[in-house]
């Protein structure tokens, strides 16, 4: 990553929730608040929790498990928009009922209510490209 790719990464890794977009099957977007953890630069992942849903089988999955294409959007605002910024990630992802090395433990340790939660399925996103604007460049 370059340096000013860093920055964005670190930003949106600062933030507890971002929005996960994927495509439905006519091509529109399909936005979602969604919680994740980062295994690596570049890496993050997401599992279904057991909050109340309709139904475990998610929008996002099927979307996925269609088109791999996502978007990621995480922002900072305030009154002083002197510290605004946003960053916009893109990548592809998969899907695996299988948790991967170390999603569990790092999704637990960046939102205590998982504990003792059973996750999955899991999200994988591989991100290729990083753009972020901030008020302070």
């Amino acid at each position: 990553m370059t340096p000013e790719q860093r920055v964005a990464w670190d930003l949106l890794i600062s933030q507890p929730v971002a929005i996960l977009g994927t495509l439905n099957a006519d091509g529109s977007s399909h936005l979602v608040p969604f919680t994740f953890a980062s295994l690596e630069p570049g890496q993050l992942v997401s599992a279904v929790d057991q909050k109340p849903k309709s139904s475990r089988q998610l929008r996002r999955l099927g979307n996925v498990g269609r088109d791999p294409r996502v978007t990621i959007l995480a922002h900072h605002y305030e009154d002083d928009w002197r510290r605004l910024w946003w960053v916009r990630a893109a990548g592809a992802a998969s899907i695996t009922e299988i948790e991967p090395r170390g999603a569990g433990d790092a999704l637990r340790d960046r939102y205590p209510q998982y504990a003792g939660q059973s996750l999955g399925p899991w999200l994988l996103m591989k991100v290729d490209s990083i753009a972020s604007w901030t008020a302070w460049t």
